[in-house]
């Protein structure tokens, strides 16, 4: 019998900040880029719950989420906190629940700095998984200060669904003989995969819930959305074989930035893709890889259109000199006619390797 446990972290990053920031308990917390005044530009990170009751929530534009906040306040609420992340600070405290999870006798899967699935099918039952993870759970609270949901099912999509259904701090044990009836009233949307996109499609068709999406046979999922489709046919049914994958492998490194104000300014873009340079090739050896094949540049103009440029090299990179000049080259055609004929300003740009060796 094959028993997989989900442990996602509540709102990791507010709560961290809460934890090792006294007064910022009991107040509305956003942790993400600056919104400077509400004209700030990037996304939230993540919020705490008593912000999210103001409807913020992650990958919201941070000056959307500047305007909620205000609003909020205006009612009578708590004057929302808004902090940038401190992520080395979070990937530490990751490896440290990291490191209590590895005290276990399980294979463990890091999804994420923030999301870890453990195989507990060595448990007897559904009961001792549900023991086992109220350990561990305490023992989190314990060293950490930190709360954590954890859902256990039949295979990782239940697992993760579960971890959901009961958050902050929750419990769920979704047993295979509960599947269906659980799955079945729950948004679409909640299945992995299913973005804004995807769900626009359905809700066309009225299909809102799991149980209207199990309506539509699989030849029709994949008409509507190719592979994705069979995929999408079997998760609504709760069908999951995905193993659980102890380490992954690295395919690719980058790193990207939003500019605090559009432009085309080639000093100003340059400078910025020396950093990411800096980053990418840093993460590339602090990795353990000697040789890179490929580059990718991408570039997000004023008005969100984004365009890339991939380029092969018979003979493999190895040097910081070498992705700095080439992705260079690259890049340069985006500042004039050659890739941007209407002479558009820049509001993103990124560098990614791959091929790596």
């Amino acid at each position: 019998m094959r028993i997989i446990a989900h442990i996602d972290m509540d709102a990791f990053f507010a709560m961290i900040e809460e934890r090792d920031n006294p007064h910022f308990k009991g107040k509305p917390l956003v942790v993400g880029a600056d919104p400077k005044n509400g004209k700030g530009r990037g996304v939230v990170s993540t919020a705490n719950y008593l912000a999210r009751k103001f409807g913020i929530y992650s990958a919201m534009p941070i000056s959307q989420a500047w305007q909620l906040a205000k609003e909020a306040q205006k009612q009578g609420q708590k004057e929302c906190i808004f902090i940038q992340p401190d992520i080395e600070k979070y990937k530490r405290v990751s490896d440290k629940i990291e490191k209590i999870l590895r005290n276990y006798p399980t294979r463990i899967e890091k999804a994420s700095i923030d999301e870890f699935y453990l195989d507990l099918s060595f448990a007897k039952n559904y009961k001792e998984a549900q023991n086992l993870c109220k350990k561990i759970k305490e023992e989190i609270k314990q060293k950490e200060k930190l709360t954590c949901s954890v859902g256990i099912g039949p295979n990782k999509l239940i697992a993760k669904i579960a971890s959901q259904l009961d958050k902050p701090d929750g419990l769920k044990v979704v047993r295979p003989k509960e599947v269906s009836r659980i799955l079945n009233p729950l948004p679409a949307r909640i299945l992995p995969g299913v973005g804004p996109k995807t769900e626009e499609v359905l809700v066309k068709l009225k299909i809102r819930t799991i149980k209207d999406l199990k309506k539509l046979s699989e030849s029709q999922l994949k008409k509507l959305f190719g592979k994705f489709g069979e995929e999408l046919y079997k998760k609504a049914r709760g069908i999951d074989p995905t193993p659980i994958i102890e380490k992954r492998e690295i395919k690719s490194i980058g790193a990207q930035i939003t500019f605090l104000k559009d432009t085309l300014n080639p000093k100003i873009i340059f400078e910025e893709f020396q950093k990411l340079v800096n980053k990418t090739f840093y993460e590339f050896k602090e990795n353990g890889f000697t040789s890179f094949k490929t580059i990718v540049i991408t570039v997000r103009f004023f008005d969100f259109e984004t365009k890339s440029h991939e380029k092969s090299f018979p003979v493999p990179l190895t040097s910081k000199k070498a992705l700095l000049s080439k992705g260079m080259n690259m890049l340069l055609p985006f500042l004039d006619k050659r890739k941007n004929p209407k002479k558009k300003l820049i509001r993103l740009i990124g560098v990614r390797i791959k091929n790596l060796k």
